[in-house]
């Protein structure tokens, strides 16, 4: 079959690849009919990620059509068109049955903190992902979701994280009625966490962002007031100044390891990999939000410890929030808000790639050009 394939740092391309296969009886051969590129591959693709080890197949974003299904699969038949959640929980441990798939106690024998991940390194367990034309399902029976017949097939796969992603940051929050939330990054997880801010009560929803073409879809999409942080000597003053000098009741980050803003922080984190990535989008929320605010990490940051204002935090009784999304616990109730349409988690993508022009869509990606927001890749097309 052909997939991507990682070769290290900056170095991705479509190869041909042993096919998965059913390893467990309760496994699923899906075939992939649409992925994404997410802003989390791309700390892959960088090198951020600790033990990416070449010859991964990347992607956590994706949807398909069941080809396989191993002897105790019951709840899937071949031909079931099908949504599959980043995380792969075994849906029956202490966690999973706490609602935390994103920590499921079974499927990652590499690390205590995050359960399984398709596609993100031997550090999430070492899977295979979707940026492929088949991809191997684990747990097939509670992972994925029959693709509702009235969904857009690029609703469904950006509900397969991104969109989930935004949503859960919006419940981390804390949002109670009348709220004044900031939102840092205006890539698809905060162009989405905007959107469900409004959702909890939101009052007022402000998203930080550098890049035009984002803060403009941050305005049309999410109806969100936009801050320019190039703009501005010190970003996190002017967001005092226009919250009253309060700071805003919530703070979503949805910037993550390799924010932008401060020169010496992103060399240190971000490139020379002293830290586990750069704080300047964590240092920003500790800062922008009042005093018993509620701070929402959606970003993902690496394990060695980064130079965070801590002490601040809890100086201003600060409650910080975060966790990897348990997708599926989101939704039933997010289905129901992107058919309504509350929620338009397709309004995120810009660009589309055939699987042979991965590289093209990483580079493209990673760069910014062309305004790209949010890249699908589409096994089979030309």
């Amino acid at each position: 079959m052909r997939a991507m394939v990682y070769r290290g740092p900056y170095r991705v391309r479509a190869e041909e690849k042993e096919p998965p296969r059913i390893e467990h009886p309760n496994d699923a051969i899906v075939r992939v009919t649409l992925a994404a590129i997410c802003g989390s591959d791309l700390h892959l693709y960088h090198g951020a990620i600790p033990d990416t080890r070449p010859g991964t197949t990347f992607g956590h974003e994706f949807i398909g059509v069941v080809e396989q299904v191993g002897p105790s699969v019951e709840k899937l038949k071949v031909g079931d068109r099908v949504m599959v959640p980043f995380n792969i929980f075994c849906g029956s441990c202490f966690y999973c049955a706490r609602g935390l798939q994103s920590n499921c106690h079974n499927v990652n024998a590499n690390a205590t903190a995050v359960g399984g991940i398709y596609g993100y390194s031997h550090t999430a367990g070492g899977y295979d992902g979707g940026q492929a034309e088949h991809v191997r399902v684990p747990f097939a029976d509670v992972g994925p979701a029959i693709i509702p017949d009235w969904m857009h097939d690029e609703d469904a796969v950006v509900l397969t994280d991104a969109a989930a992603t935004g949503y859960f940051g919006a419940q981390l929050a804390d949002i109670v009625e009348g709220d004044v939330v900031v939102v840092l990054g205006a890539g698809p997880v905060g162009l989405l966490a905007a959107q469900s801010a409004w959702l909890m009560g939101a009052g007022r929803v402000i998203v930080v962002d550098q890049l035009p073409e984002r803060l403009e879809k941050a305005r049309t999409m999410a109806h969100a007031e936009t801050v320019d942080f190039t703009e501005h000597d010190d970003v996190v003053v002017h967001l005092k100044r226009i919250t009253g000098y309060l700071g805003a009741d919530s703070v979503i980050d949805a910037v993550g390891a390799e924010a932008d803003g401060n020169f010496l922080q992103h060399v240190a984190g971000a490139k020379l990999k002293l830290q586990g990535g750069s704080p300047i989008a964590l240092n920003w929320a500790i800062d922008a939000v009042r005093k018993g605010g509620t701070i929402s990490v959606m970003g993902a940051y690496g394990p060695v410890p980064n130079a965070v204002k801590f002490g601040d935090a809890m100086n201003k009784g600060l409650t910080l929030r975060m966790n990897q999304t348990p997708v599926k616990r989101q939704w039933p109730r997010m289905f129901e808000h992107v058919r309504n349409g509350h929620l338009t988690p397709r309004e995120v993508v810009t660009h589309r790639f055939p699987l042979e022009h991965v590289a093209e869509g990483y580079h493209v990606f990673s760069s910014k050009l062309d305004g790209c927001i949010k890249p699908l890749v589409v096994p089979g097309a030309s």
